[in-house]
């Protein structure tokens, strides 16, 4: 079996497929690659039991076959070589001779019968959104997914469609996460993928995606993203998901208008006086034009003031720094908006016009 590849788009093949090998694995053909000839193409797939990746590469070759190979040699062994192009020959014990240029060299290969089937997703629903918009909502909510395996239905996002208003939520207890973008679809459905997956999916997105969309299929029990030729393939969630809209307050009894920049920067200075040995809630002071922000603990003290536009009542609250840092840096825009309803209610964050994220972070009581 013979084929030969253009380097750089093996290379960018590989690193693609390899974000989804298992590192340890009681079956060790999941450590690999397996890779699939066939007559002008190549065919890579990896496969972790939870998160499939699969892409296709053109290569000069009439031969058909597939074999397993150790993800590390196939990748080093690629990029390292010389030349732009690259000649692989597997003889019948399965050694893979390469060759580019003036290079030569060989190691071992395994056979692909022990390698697991990807699930084969029968798509019962698609739809698709710019790949810039996905990476966005992505980025928006992912930090916000819980880490406690004991709710596995809260470390995933939620994908809930309706009447052309896609939303992606994210929650763990402490914080919500929630943005939206109307896309062309006109069903009614949600679901929820695991924040890996999804994760994944943002990476394969690059910078320059503006003009590309990401084709999504879905059924009850698995999803498929296609991104530029890379096929992701995850299984959904199983579970009831949190009601995110009954915590999304009705009102605002005070809104405070404030540069991102500035409370962000604060608050990454209040950072230096805590760790897991000096913890304190922070303790934000709204009233008169600004917001006065102090804490201290056994590291030192800090007191600071921030300009804001301030309207409605004043309140004292409390909250946790890194909470509320994690949803600032989520947030576009210069200014921001706060919403608030007492010392014990959530925080809420919008952007300075309309509602296409809205953060909750919940407040922690002070102590007098």
């Amino acid at each position: 079996m013979k084929f030969i590849c253009n380097k750089q788009e093996l290379s960018e093949a590989i690193s693609n497929v390899s974000r989804a090998v298992s590192p340890k694995s009681t079956i060790s053909a999941l450590e690999g690659i397996k890779v699939k000839v066939s007559p002008g193409s190549l065919e890579l797939t990896a496969y972790n039991l939870e998160i499939g990746i699969i892409t296709s590469i053109s290569a000069d070759t009439q031969d058909s076959g597939e074999f397993v190979v150790s993800s590390r040699l196939f990748s080093e062994f690629t990029r390292r070589m010389s030349g732009d192009t690259i000649t692989f020959d597997v003889d019948e014990n399965l050694v893979i001779n390469i060759s580019c240029s003036a290079t030569e060299c060989s190691f071992s290969a395994m056979s692909a019968g022990e390698y697991p089937d990807l699930p084969k997703v029968d798509a019962e629903k698609t739809f698709s959104v710019k790949q810039s918009t996905l990476k966005s909502m992505i980025t928006q909510t992912s930090y916000a997914a819980s880490l406690n395996e004991s709710k596995p239905i809260l470390t995933g996002e939620l994908f809930d469609i309706e009447d052309g208003s896609f939303n992606m939520v994210a929650i763990d207890g402490f914080r919500l996460a929630i943005r939206k973008e109307l896309i062309e679809c006109p069903d009614n459905y949600h679901f929820v993928v695991p924040k890996k997956a999804v994760l994944e999916v943002s990476t394969l997105i690059k910078d320059d995606s503006e003009d590309k969309v990401c084709n999504i299929s879905t059924n009850n029990r698995h999803i498929i993203f296609e991104v530029n030729n890379v096929f992701v393939i995850s299984r959904l969630l199983e579970g009831n998901f949190h009601n995110y809209k009954l915590s999304i307050p009705n009102g605002c009894k005070t809104e405070v208008i404030i540069s991102k920049k500035e409370f962000s920067t604060c608050l990454e200075r209040c950072s230096l006086l805590i760790d897991e040995k000096n913890k304190s809630a922070i303790r934000c002071e709204i009233a008169d034009g600004s917001m006065k922000i102090s804490c201290k603990t056994g590291i030192g003290k800090i007191n600071d003031v921030i300009p804001a536009d301030i309207s409605g009542e004043t309140v004292t609250i409390g909250f946790n720094n890194k909470l509320l840092l994690e949803a600032l840096r989520a947030c576009e825009g210069d200014k921001i908006r706060l919403c608030f309803n007492g010392a014990m209610k959530v925080i809420e964050i919008l952007p300075l016009e309309g509602d296409s994220y809205i953060f909750l972070v919940m407040p922690i009581q002070l102590k007098n």
